[in-house]
């Protein structure tokens, strides 16, 4: 692949202008509360590689562990305050260049920076007064009794007038609603890193090998990630025969055997946004008949899928849709019997496939967002990104006739409801039974 120009990231006035909309959705009563995510520990003193919380990436753009973001609607001398490590010449040395508060505020827009070691002396006088407190209960423990010992001050002081928050949001509830829709800017990195993602596909096509393994296919993905500022978005499955059939396999190690398929469902993050594709190949290059059968029903059901995948349209409609053609498709081909209406009734199809024919996308590749609104699958509009993928699994074991066993499949791709339609975002990865042939013969 040549090397693909990454777009401009994504710059500070994007942030301000996320961190005014919440700030507008709370109110002036209520304080905001958002800690950066912790550093995690791999084996004994070394770490898991950095990755900022995507709540706090999204509002700040901010990279650095030990952080806590406040947004005080009304505030006088401003609105949006960061807690965060001081610069450290010595730390610095080891471990990496700091903002340090003074870097925070004319790198990354905040109003107002102070050193995270203030934060037990400043934190409770902003909590003083404001009644509402919008925080992620129940994700960091540690954080939670601090922020619980903070209104405890605060109420403390109570005879003395001090005015302490009574009531404790979910703040997602407000948040989450803001990310579901992607502006042009996100749009750019989602689409670099499906891009990239959609390379990564083709080029462990061409990798995968009779008498191979799997971690072989899974060292061209990684090869294609890495040659463009990218990670993956998620733990690779690179499964095949009846790897496949695993819905969430990450072993990678299994042998690739002439006459299997190969299941790959890999995504890149680059900037913290992920992509998500699965293509489902054979090992030798050519689909056998029942192979194929199978194949070109699941392409089907995510093309039936994908024409649901316009706005106005209920979110279910899209997983209803697949399940209809794959449904009939079993019963077609001997794998269900019965009636298709007593089939789907009966949720007779979760014998092959179990699971749903899609998720949000954006900053987590399973991305936040509701799926329903007032108890109803929520509609379609202009902004939303998510993916499309249905399967079919055959498990080993299953009781249909040998030809069929151990044939794992599913489709995935990507795509963003625009003004009147759908734009499928990796749509670069051959998936026509006929075109992924042609590519793995090269």
């Amino acid at each position: 692949m040549a090397a693909a120009k990454a777009p401009a990231e994504v710059a500070k006035g994007e942030y301000q202008r996320r961190r005014r909309a919440l700030l507008q959705m709370a109110q002036d009563d209520a304080i905001l509360i958002l800690p950066a995510a912790p550093e995690r520990i791999r084996s004994h003193d070394t770490h898991h590689p950095y990755r900022q919380d995507s709540d706090f990436a999204y509002l700040t753009g901010f990279p650095e562990p030990e952080a806590v973001l406040v947004l005080v609607p009304g505030r006088s001398h401003g609105e949006t305050l960061l807690f965060c490590r001081e610069r450290h010449p010595e730390r610095e040395l080891w471990d990496g260049p700091r903002a340090g508060p003074e870097g925070a505020v004319s790198a990354y827009g905040i109003d107002d920076a102070y050193p995270i070691d203030d934060i037990d002396e400043i934190l409770p006088g902003l909590l003083e007064g404001r009644s509402r407190v919008y925080y992620h209960f129940g994700r960091d423990t540690d954080f939670d009794l601090k922020l619980i010992g903070w209104v405890n001050r605060v109420r403390a002081q109570a005879r003395q007038g001090a005015q302490s928050p009574h009531e404790f949001l979910e703040l997602g509830h407000l948040l989450h609603e803001l990310r579901l829709f992607k502006s042009p800017a996100e749009l750019k990195q989602m689409r670099f890193a499906a891009t990239v993602a959609a390379e990564a596909q083709k080029a462990a096509m061409r990798a995968t090998r009779s008498g191979g393994r799997e971690f072989e296919v899974e060292a061209a993905l990684w090869a294609v990630w890495r040659a463009h500022d990218c990670v993956p978005a998620y733990s690779p499955i690179v499964g095949a025969g009846p790897n496949g059939c695993v819905l969430h396999y990450v072993a990678n190690n299994g042998a690739l055997r002439d006459g299997d398929l190969l299941l790959c469902d890999a995504g890149a993050e680059f900037r913290g946004y992920a992509s998500d594709i699965t293509r489902t190949w054979p090992v030798n290059g050519r689909y056998s008949k029942e192979q194929r059968a199978l194949y070109d029903l699941v392409l089907a059901a995510q093309a039936a899928a994908l024409a649901q995948a316009v706005p106005g349209r209920p979110y279910g409609a899209v997983h209803d849709a697949a399940v209809a053609v794959l449904t009939e498709g079993l019963l077609s081909l001997g794998l269900l019997k019965g009636t298709l209406k007593k089939a789907l009734e009966s949720e007779a199809y979760k014998a092959f496939y179990m699971h749903k024919t899609g998720h949000w996308i954006g900053l987590d590749v399973h991305d936040v967002g509701d799926y329903k609104v007032a108890g109803e699958s929520r509609l379609l509009e202009p902004g939303m990104v998510f993916t499309v993928e249905p399967g079919l699994y055959i498990a080993p074991d299953a009781k249909v006739p040998a030809k069929w066993r151990g044939i794992g499949i599913r489709i995935e791709d990507e795509v963003r409801i625009t003004d009147d339609g759908g734009e499928v975002l990796t749509g670069a990865v051959p998936k026509d039974a006929d075109a992924v042939e042609a590519w793995m013969a090269g």
